[in-house]
């Protein structure tokens, strides 16, 4: 069997010839790293989308979020380097129809914000869970991602 999977595919063939030396032979092993990234959300209409491996929540707002509020005009981000707690106002969104406050779903340090809603507040429109992120939090906390609703849970409070 060994024998008929090395004559069938010549990419294993180096590593299947007994005649090679032990240093010159390939790992037969690999170790795979495995990133979880989970979507989170709060009942005030903010989602982070969070990496478990960096500890890095990117902060959005859903789209339930922005076809509530309208055409955005203007939002206003947080400053990189500000440490913020989980329930904090950290930014506003401006629409032809209201203004909203943006609180930080989670506790940690602001790490980035995305300077494209400057020039393009409409982003926020077009795409807010993906090209209209707001911030990148770095999470103190990461525990307090288990306290926020799932997707399913969170679809719940908009049918309420």
């Amino acid at each position: 069997m060994a024998s008929a999977l090395c004559a069938s595919s010549r990419s294993f063939l180096h590593a299947c010839r007994p005649s090679m030396t032990p240093s010159r032979r390939l790992p037969m092993t690999t170790q795979f790293l495995r990133t979880i990234v989970t979507t989170k959300y709060t009942a005030e209409h903010e989602s982070v989308i969070f990496d478990d491996e960096t500890s890095l929540g990117t902060v959005t707002i859903t789209d339930y979020a922005q076809q509530s509020l309208g055409d955005v005009v203007f939002v206003e981000l947080p400053t990189p380097g500000t440490g913020v707690s989980q329930g904090d106002t950290i930014g506003a969104v401006e629409s032809v129809k209201a203004a909203s406050d943006i609180y930080a779903p989670v506790s940690g340090t602001i790490m980035e914000v995305n300077t494209s809603l400057s020039d393009q507040p409409s982003l926020l429109n077009k795409d807010p869970e993906n090209k209209g992120w707001l911030c990148k939090i770095k999470l103190s906390e990461p525990e307090q991602i288990k306290e926020l609703l799932s997707k399913e849970d969170y679809l719940k409070t908009l049918e309420a």
